[in-house]
């Protein structure tokens, strides 16, 4: 009974002594943190994606506290409404920017891009663009095994069975890029979104000249220049074989897509511009034949 009295005794000494030495140490290293990164954190919508450049949305606080100068920061999921609340309480001006929508720039279907080959691997984008191009001759159009619609924590992407492309649901997308960084392939870009979701965009992403892009897929960009010559407000810009066009400065006046041999440009949110009819060749010009003047008989013996 004794020993068991002691060993409880000693235990519950050693237990307040340990208490009192974690109390001193705790208040010698305190880190006093200013009470405002928790009202802001708030402020935010709290979705933790990544999206600002930070691990989540306490990280994202505690800079906005800390910088005088925060118009590099900016919240893709709260936007500028959230941002404008956090600097009205900060007393520091929010950046603005335009919002953004995630976009797929890929239109290679499986009418465009027919398969070549079956893969029975790991159901994975990163896994396949590592070793294998794919099961297309193309290299650079969607996987559609989804690694994008596994990053995205807003439910803002699906794969559609009957295209085998990923497609984004704009009025769910959030912008935080999320997909951008999960896509291998590079095909998922974000771009200016536009009011009604209205896009144009070089639905293509391919490096290889014409000839090589058409056999893999009817739906690329062969570079061709046709859509940039129509183009009014030097949208578009070719380089390496590819059309570009910056949605920065489109006007959505949709001359392009018309243009566009291989359908490569897509539309979305709008009806394209009717197709002017071509004008019928000019038939050549008949010859005109004039009729020979009859000859007077009678006169001409006369004259004789």
């Amino acid at each position: 009974m004794t020993v068991l009295f002691y060993t409880i005794l000693t235990l519950s000494v050693l237990g307040i002594l340990s208490a009192v030495i974690l109390y001193f140490v705790a208040s010698k290293f305190k880190v006093e943190e200013d009470p405002r990164i928790d009202e802001v954190e708030k402020m935010l919508p709290g979705a933790n994606c990544g999206g600002c450049g930070f691990a989540g949305c306490r990280g994202m606080a505690d800079a906005l506290v800390k910088q005088e100068d925060i118009s590099t920061l900016y919240c893709p999921v709260g936007g500028a409404d959230s941002m404008k609340s956090v600097a009205s309480y900060l007393g520091k001006v929010a950046p603005e920017k335009e919002p953004m929508v995630a976009t797929v720039r890929c239109g290679g279907v499986c009418a465009k891009r027919p398969r070549t080959n079956e893969y029975n691997g790991s159901k994975s984008c990163a896994v396949v663009a590592s070793f294998y191009v794919g099961e297309t001759a193309c290299a650079y159009g969607c996987l559609g095994y989804g690694d994008c619609a596994e990053a995205c924590a807003f439910d803002a992407i699906k794969i559609n069975p009957e295209t085998g492309i990923v497609e984004i649901e704009p009025d769910k997308c959030t912008a935080c890029g999320a997909c951008v960084k999960a896509c291998p392939k590079h095909v998922i870009e974000l771009r200016k979104k536009w009011v009604k979701n209205r896009a144009v965009y070089v639905s293509c992403v391919s490096k290889d000249n014409g000839a090589v892009t058409m056999k893999a897929c009817k739906a690329g960009c062969i570079g061709c220049g046709k859509c940039a010559k129509v183009c009014a407000f030097d949208a578009i810009t070719i380089e390496g074989g590819l059309a570009y066009i910056d949605s920065q400065k489109c006007k959505l006046c949709r001359k392009c897509v018309n243009e566009c041999p291989t359908g490569a440009i897509a539309l979305k949110g709008m009806e394209p511009l009717p197709k002017e009819p071509k004008a019928p060749a000019a038939k050549p010009a008949e010859k005109v034949v004039e009729p020979k003047a009859e000859v007077n008989k009678e006169s001409v013996n006369e004259q004789k």
